[in-house]
C-alpha cells in the first residue's frame, strides 16, 4: 500500500534492436485500423450474441417458474379464503370434528336458498315481460314504426300513434313505480 510510494517511479526504457525491423505497409495499415477502431470480430460477436441469448432465455425460463410459483401460492391463498369464508358464512366459528361435512351440508342449504330467490326473480321477469301490458306497448310502438315507414315523407301525421304509444308506457311506468312501493 504505502510502497508505491516510497519507492521512486522507473522511467519509461526503450530497447533499440541491433537489426533494423521493416513491416510491410499492409501489416502496419492493419495494425493501425484495429487501434483506432476497436471493432469485434464477426466470429466473436456471434459467439458473444449466443451467449446473451441463452443468458436471457435462462432467465425467462427462471422468471416464468417463478411466475407459476407465485401464481400457485395465489390460488392456494384464495381457495383457503373463500373456504374460511363459506364456513364463517354457513355459521362454524369453530373447527370441529365434523367441520367438513357440516360446513357441506350448511353452505349446501344456503346456495339452494339462494337459487330459489333467483328462479323467483327469473320467473317475476318473465312474467313482467308477457304481461298484457308490455304486449300493449310492443304494439303500440310496432304500430309507430309502420306508420312513419308508411309516411317517410309527412311524418307528422303520425302523432296519433306516436301519443298513443307514449301515454302506454307512462301508464306502465306508473304501475311499476306503485308496485315498487
Amino acid at each position: 500500500m504505502g510502497a508505491s510510494q516510497s519507492t521512486p517511479q522507473q522511467e519509461e526504457k526503450v530497447f533499440t534492436p541491433d537489426t533494423s525491423l521493416h513491416f510491410s505497409e499492409d501489416v502496419v495499415n492493419q495494425l493501425a485500423d484495429h487501434q483506432a477502431s476497436p471493432e469485434i470480430p464477426h466470429d466473436r460477436q456471434l459467439t458473444i450474441d449466443a451467449h446473451i441469448r441463452s443468458r436471457i432465455q435462462a432467465e425467462l425460463g427462471r422468471l416464468h417458474q417463478e411466475e407459476e410459483r407465485v401464481r400457485e401460492e395465489i390460488e392456494r391463498a384464495l381457495e383457503k379464503e373463500n373456504l374460511d369464508r363459506e364456513r364463517s358464512m354457513a355459521g362454524e366459528e369453530s373447527a370441529s370434528e365434523d367441520a367438513t361435512s357440516a360446513g357441506s351440508v350448511k353452505s349446501s342449504a344456503a346456495l339452494m336458498g339462494d337459487l330459489e330467490e333467483l328462479r323467483q326473480k327469473i320467473e317475476k321477469y318473465h312474467a313482467r315481460q308477457d304481461s298484457e301490458e308490455l304486449s300493449d306497448v310492443r304494439a303500440k310502438g310496432e304500430a309507430v314504426v309502420s306508420c312513419y315507414r308508411s309516411h317517410p315523407t309527412t311524418t307528422l301525421d303520425c302523432w296519433r300513434a306516436v301519443e298513443e304509444f307514449k301515454t302506454s308506457v307512462a301508464q306502465v311506468e306508473q304501475r311499476y313505480v306503485n308496485s315498487l312501493r
